[in-house]
C-alpha cells in the first residue's frame, strides 16, 4: 500500500452559502469563508472541499453551473476566490473544488446554444430526443421527482435531466464536450487548487439507447439507476480525464458514486487503474431506506451498519481507499441519524467522530460536525428551501395524498435542509452567521450549540475532534493499520482492531443508550496496552476480562510491538 498525502489528510467540506456571511445580506460568501480558515487551521484540518461557488441561477444551490470560469455573484468576485486559495495555502491546507459535469444549468451558454436549433454545432453537447408517440422519449423519473424529461417547443424535442429541470445532462458521447470540460478542469488546476470532488460523476454513461425502466412502481416514471450508474463508457472517460487532465498535477480526486459496490469502486480507485483516488458510496446513506427509496424511512441497525461498513473496509483492502462520512450538504446530521440528538448529544457525537477517524480511509468533517449540530424541525413547510424537500412535499401530498404531518416528519429526519441551516459561531442572534436575515433559518438551538462556546470548553465535542485529528497524525495505525472486525455484543457495540507495523488499536463504541457489557479479547488484557482515546473520564482496568461502557461511550486502545 503506497503512502499519500490524500491518504493522510482530514478534509472539511464548506457548505459556502451556509458557512460565514460577511456582508450581511443572510448568505455566505467567499470573504466569510477567508475569516474562517484560522479556525480550521487551528482545529487541524488538512484540505477543504469547497462546494460549488461557480456563477449559478442556484436552481439547486450551485450544483446548477452557468458559468464554469465565473463566482457567483452572490459569493463573492474571483479576486474574493483568489484571495481565498492564497489564504489556504498560506496556513499549509490545501483546497479541493466541487466539480459538477454530468450536468449544467439551462442558462450556461451551452445549452443556450444546444437549444437554439438542432443543426447549432452544440446541440449534441446535451441529451436530446424526439417524443414517443406524443410521450416522453422513455420513462425515467427525476431524482427530484416527475419525469427526466422536458419538452422544448422551439425544436420539438426533449431534453434529459436526471436531477432538476434547470439541470439538463451533457452528453458525454460528444468529444468537443469533454474536450471543453478538460480545458475547464485545466484551467482551475493552474490557478492553484488542490483537486476536485466529482459530483455524481458515475452517471455521465447512459445506457445505449437509453431504453425504458424496468416497471417496478405503480406510477408513471420509474428509477432508472441500473441505466444510467457506472454506465457502460464511464470508466473510459475517467481514464480519458485522469490522462489528459488529472495525471499532470499532484492532487486528490473523490468521486460521488451511487449505487457503487466495493468491486465497483475498486475499479475507480485501484492505484493501477488510473482513474479516481477516492469515491464516496451510499450504502450506509441508505441503511434506514425502505424498498421505496430514501423517503421511505424504516428503523436501521447497528448489525446492518456493520456489516456494510465491514464490507467496504474489506472489501477495498488492498485494491483502493475509502472515504469516511457520516454527513453531508446533501444528508442530514449524523448525531441525529445515529446517535443521541437529546440527552446524549456530546457523546454520542464524539463516538461517532471517533468510529470516523479510527476506520481505514480518509475522514471528512461537514461543516458544523465538529461541534455536535442536529438537525432541524421548522413548523412549517414555507421554512425549507430545498428543491428536492419542496418537490417531494408537493408530489406526497397533491399527488399521493400523503398527510402533512406525515411528510414533515419524513423531512425532520432526512431532509436536506437538515444539513444546511447556517453554522452555528456564537449565541448571538442568528448564531454569528449574519447580521442580516439567513437565507435559511439557524437551528433554535444555536444558543447551547456554537464554535465560541465550544471552543471555551475543553470536554466539548470540538476539543474530541481537535484531538482525534492531532492523534491520526501522530499514530499511521490509524491510517495505513489493517482492519480486522470483532462480533462481541455485537448487536449494541462496534468494535474492531487495526494493525500496523508491530502495533495495534483496539476500538469499541457502544451505540446506546444503555451500558453495554463488553468481553476484552484475551491478548489484550496485561498486555501493556495503553488508553489513547475516550469520551470517558473513568475507565477500568482491562485486565478484569469484561468491561461495561458507558451509554454512547468510545473507546480506543493501543497495543505497542
Amino acid at each position: 500500500m503506497s503512502k499519500q498525502w490524500w491518504k493522510e489528510s482530514v478534509i472539511y467540506q464548506i457548505y459556502p452559502r451556509s458557512f460565514a456571511d460577511s456582508n450581511g445580506d443572510g448568505i455566505g460568501d467567499l470573504k466569510g469563508i477567508i475569516s474562517k480558515l484560522d479556525y480550521l487551521e487551528w482545529l487541524g484540518i488538512d484540505v477543504i472541499w469547497l462546494s460549488p461557488v461557480y456563477d449559478s441561477p442556484n436552481d439547486d444551490n450551485g450544483y446548477d453551473i452557468r458559468d464554469y470560469y465565473g463566482i457567483m455573484k452572490e459569493f463573492g468576485t474571483m479576486d474574493d476566490w483568489e484571495l481565498m486559495l492564497s489564504e489556504v495555502h498560506k496556513r499549509g491546507m490545501k483546497l479541493i473544488m466541487d466539480l459538477v459535469i454530468n450536468h449544467s444549468s439551462d442558462e450556461c451558454e451551452w445549452f443556450v446554444k444546444s437549444a437554439s436549433s438542432k443543426t447549432s454545432p452544440y446541440r449534441d453537447y446535451y441529451i436530446w430526443r424526439p417524443g414517443n408517440g406524443g410521450q416522453e422519449p422513455n420513462n425515467w423519473e427525476s431524482h427530484f421527482g416527475g419525469s427526466a424529461w422536458k419538452y422544448h417547443e422551439e425544436t420539438d424535442e426533449y431534453f434529459l435531466h436526471l436531477f432538476s429541470k434547470k439541470q439538463p445532462d451533457f452528453n458525454w458521447e460528444n468529444e468537443a464536450l469533454r474536450s471543453e470540460l478538460y480545458k475547464m478542469m485545466t484551467w482551475w488546476l493552474d490557478k492553484g487548487i488542490d483537486g476536485f470532488r466529482m459530483d455524481v460523476i458515475n452517471m455521465i454513461s447512459k445506457a445505449e439507447g437509453l431504453p425504458d425502466a424496468s416497471e417496478v412502481r405503480d406510477t408513471p416514471y420509474q428509477p432508472a439507476g441500473d441505466l444510467f450508474l457506472n454506465g457502460p463508457r464511464v470508466h473510459e472517460y475517467i481514464k480519458e480525464m485522469n490522462e489528459q487532465v488529472l495525471s499532470k498535477y499532484d492532487v486528490m480526486t473523490v468521486g460521488e458514486t451511487p449505487g457503487v459496490t466495493p468491486d465497483d469502486a475498486a475499479l475507480f480507485t485501484g492505484e493501477d487503474r488510473n482513474e479516481l483516488n477516492m469515491v464516496f458510496q451510499f450504502d450506509h446513506m441508505d441503511v434506514d431506506s425502505g424498498p421505496g427509496g430514501k423517503w421511505d424511512i424504516q428503523p436501521w441497525t447497528l448489525s446492518e451498519l456493520r456489516r456494510i461498513l465491514d464490507g467496504w473496509q474489506l472489501g477495498l483492502e488492498g485494491r483502493g481507499w475509502n472515504s469516511l462520512y457520516l454527513n453531508n450538504h446533501d444528508q442530514p446530521r449524523m448525531v441525529s441519524r445515529f446517535g443521541d440528538d437529546k440527552e446524549y448529544r456530546v457523546n454520542s457525537a464524539k463516538m461517532l467522530a471517533t468510529l470516523l477517524h479510527t476506520l481505514q480511509g480518509t475522514p471528512y468533517i461537514y461543516q458544523g460536525e465538529e461541534i455536535g449540530m442536529t438537525n432541524v424541525e421548522f413548523d412549517s413547510i414555507d421554512d425549507y428551501r430545498d428543491i428536492e424537500t419542496l418537490n417531494m412535499y408537493k408530489e406526497a401530498t397533491e399527488e399521493r395524498g400523503i398527510s402533512h404531518d406525515e411528510v414533515m416528519r419524513r423531512i425532520y429526519i432526512k431532509g436536506r435542509d437538515n444539513a444546511r441551516t447556517p453554522m452555528q459561531w456564537n449565541p448571538t442572534k442568528h448564531a454569528g452567521f449574519t447580521t442580516g436575515e439567513p437565507w435559511l433559518a439557524v437551528n433554535q438551538n444555536y444558543e447551547e450549540i456554537n464554535v465560541e462556546e465550544a471552543q471555551t470548553d475543553k470536554n466539548s465535542v470540538l476539543h474530541y475532534y481537535k484531538k482525534l485529528i492531532a492523534l491520526r497524525k501522530e499514530n499511521p495505525i490509524m491510517i495505513y493499520g489493517a482492519y480486522r472486525t470483532l462480533n462481541e455484543n455485537k448487536e449494541a457495540v462496534y468494535s474492531y482492531e487495526r494493525e500496523w507495523e508491530g502495533k495495534k488499536l483496539l476500538v469499541m463504541l457502544n451505540f446506546t443508550a444503555i451500558p453495554q457489557a463488553y468481553k476484552v479479547p484475551p491478548k489484550w488484557i496485561k498486555s501493556g496496552c495503553e488508553l489513547l482515546i475516550s469520551n470517558e473520564a473513568i475507565h477500568p482496568s482491562l485486565e478484569d476480562g469484561t468491561i461495561e461502557l458507558s451509554p454512547y461511550e468510545a473507546r480506543v486502545y493501543v497495543m505497542k510491538g
